[in-house]
């Protein structure tokens, strides 16, 4: 008599990967584990230094201060081990610090850019240059974060700022063509000032969908088929895990900032027309003199690159740089091939002007 073999049972199996695919959705992903230490701090923003991995001889004598958006965890910078940007530079000899933003509260619905540009940069970047024994630094902006740095740069010419790279910068919104922020923020469809009466400050979730809502389909259909489809490659799954950890920790905007950019960048570009008033002076894009590096991300919907371009010729730099390269807002600095493209590139044009 011939023995009976069960086939597996695919509703095991069904059940193990609804586990599996349930894990990685509903719990937190261990990122930004690169050692640092807080070394100052105001109100909710903190600078932190991270843990140098090369002896200081073999290090570059300029630090480099990274600062990322104000809606945003700056994790991003370091999303996870073996694939962090930062973990990436510390090991390319770079004195790295980090200004960490923080989560603004009700009390902070006033703050403007004026206020993060002018109060909260000065005076952490004294503190890198104490704490890095330099007159001298380099400063990266990636997104919103490109936008204050850029304002720094302008107004505070005088104050050892040797090189400035900007990361997807939504620097200029006269081209408003396509299905973007600055046609959805439009003040014929967008009345910020009931958004920021009722909230005081911008909620992270209306930014987030904001966002998410550009692509629909990818966000919220084709991003969890990809997860599903490898769940038995445990790299991808530790790699969207770390991402939807880090998307997903929405932080909201304050308020007087969120009105700035929304009416007097997207809506009437005065940052890009030097007619930006800050602190109650203009902001005068050829005052800007440090080394220049701007990146672009050729496929960003959030940023287009028509955004990012026009800096090159409103910068006083007489060094300038545009580096293109494929890929998305986020893409270019955390994805897969960010190791082999953008991160050499920054590091090359950057290490030339450390020295």
């Amino acid at each position: 008599m011939a023995s009976y073999v069960a086939s597996p049972n695919p509703f095991a199996d069904l059940g193990r990967r609804l586990l599996a695919f349930n894990r990685v959705l509903t719990t937190k992903a261990p990122i930004a584990q690169t050692p640092k230490e807080l070394i100052w701090a105001l109100n909710k923003a903190k600078l932190y230094r991270y843990t140098p991995v090369l002896a200081a001889r073999d290090r570059h004598r300029i630090p480099l201060l990274l600062i990322f958006a104000i809606m945003n965890r700056p994790s991003i910078l370091d999303l996870r081990p073996g694939h962090s940007f930062v973990e990436y530079m510390l090991g390319q000899g770079y004195d790295l610090y980090l200004l960490d933003w923080g989560v603004p509260g009700f009390e902070d619905r006033h703050m403007k850019l004026d206020d993060y540009a002018l109060e909260y940069l000065p005076r952490a970047i004294r503190k890198v240059k104490t704490a890095a024994e330099c007159e001298e630094f380099s400063m990266l902006g990636w997104c919103i974060g490109a936008i204050l740095t850029t304002i720094y740069a302008a107004m505070r010419p005088d104050e050892g700022l040797r090189n400035l790279l900007l990361l997807t910068a939504p620097l200029d919104f006269s081209n408003r063509n396509g299905i973007t922020f600055a046609r959805w923020t439009d003040e014929k469809y967008f009345d910020v000032d009931t958004i920021l009466d009722a909230f005081g400050n911008m909620p992270g979730e209306m930014i987030d969908y904001g966002a998410k809502a550009l692509k629909p389909v990818e966000n919220y259909i084709t991003n969890y088929c990809k997860l599903w489809d490898n769940l038995d490659d445990p790299q991808v799954v530790e790699a969207w895990h770390a991402m939807n950890t880090w998307v997903t920790d929405n932080v909201p905007m304050a308020g007087g900032a969120y009105r700035q950019l929304i009416v007097e960048l997207y809506r009437h570009n005065r940052l890009m027309k030097n007619e930006l008033v800050v602190r109650g002076k203009r902001v005068d894009l050829r005052r800007i003199r440090a080394n220049l590096l701007t990146v672009i991300a050729e496929g960003d919907h959030i940023t287009p690159p028509c955004q990012s371009e026009a800096i090159l010729a409103k910068a006083g730099s007489r060094d300038k740089e545009l580096y293109r390269i494929p890929g998305g807002h986020i893409g270019i600095m955390a994805g897969s091939a960010a190791p082999r493209t953008t991160w050499p590139h920054i590091d090359a044009w950057l290490s030339a002007r450390s020295r």
